[in-house]
């Protein structure tokens, strides 16, 4: 584990590097207090300090007090002082130090705090995969791995305030499989979950890093393309038409062809709504629908 030590003294400071490599811990060894905040700060800085209490600069209850205001990742802190008073101990604590050992350490006492450290920050590590994971389950289909149809609502509703701020105009996009129902009628349901998943690949992989792409239900995606005129969201729709037309959709050893309509809206309004945009863009598709399917027709621009 990397372990910063933070002390003043440099005899100290070098009997405790020396203890802790003997651990097996990777050491990083400052003087003062400043400097200890500045690396832990830092992109990858060590998550488990043993901070000397009286240092220049910055004591080490000021230290602690600063990681817990600014560090987005928490920081286990021990302090280590000659203080061994029961009102040390306290004030200590209400820095929001997690452990306290007192000069001169014994090794196997330390060895045992850092271990405790060591299983605290694990835990963390656990806690926060497991909110991530929670969170992607909460935003994201389970089918496509695409934004669910709230998340990519709420970011329609984002990118409107955000266009209207930056005075940019907004497209949306509505693709819908052709005959998804035939799809399944003949090939199964499992064989139309391969369907989806392999047009949600081929769209997602043509789709420029700020347009915003999920599945809106069913065989429906929604496709939110933020400064983009209704010209260039018309091209940006083809080029997904095509992709996807281009060659059959393989489930098993079964080629399937498959094709999809878009309808495009798009606006420059400072106080458009959603359910405006989705309807226009959902009017363009019902008349793709209707002239032959694979086709591309864009809403007239949504006056002003």
């Amino acid at each position: 584990m990397k372990i910063l030590i933070a002390d003043d003294d440099p005899v100290s400071r070098r009997l405790l590097e020396a203890t802790l490599l003997r651990m097996g811990h990777e050491v990083v060894a400052v003087s003062d207090g400043l400097e200890a905040v500045d690396l832990m700060l830092s992109a990858g800085g060590p998550r488990l300090a043993i901070l000397d209490w009286m240092m220049p600069k910055a004591d080490g209850l000021t230290v602690c007090r600063t990681l817990r205001e600014r560090s987005a990742t928490y920081v286990y802190v021990i302090l280590l002082t000659t203080r061994d008073r029961r009102e040390d101990m306290m004030a200590a604590l209400d820095a929001e130090a997690d452990d306290f050992v007192t000069k001169p350490f014994d090794v196997v006492e330390l060895g045992a705090r850092i271990r405790s450290g060591e299983r605290v920050l694990g835990l963390q590590e656990q806690l926060i995969a497991a909110h991530e994971a929670l969170h992607h389950e909460a935003t994201h289909d389970r089918l496509t791995g695409l934004w669910n149809r709230g998340r990519i609502l709420d970011q329609l509703g984002r990118e409107l305030i955000r266009s209207r701020r930056e005075h940019r105009p907004l497209s949306v996009v509505i693709a819908d499989i052709d005959h998804f129902k035939r799809i399944n009628d003949t090939h199964g349901h499992r064989a139309g979950d391969d369907v989806l998943r392999q047009v949600a690949e081929r769209m997602n992989a043509l789709s420029a890093e700020r347009d915003c792409l999920g599945r809106y239900g069913g065989e429906e995606f929604l496709i939110v393309l933020p400064g983009c005129p209704a010209l260039d969201a018309r091209a940006v729709a083809d080029r997904l038409r095509a992709a996807v037309a281009s060659s059959p959709t393989q489930v098993g050893t079964t080629l399937i062809p498959v094709t999809v309509s878009f309808g495009v809206a798009s606006t420059d309004r400072a106080d458009e709504q959603p359910a405006t945009l989705i309807n226009a863009a959902d009017e363009a598709l019902y008349r793709a629908k209707a002239a032959g399917r694979n086709r591309v027709e864009t809403a007239p621009l949504l006056p002003r």
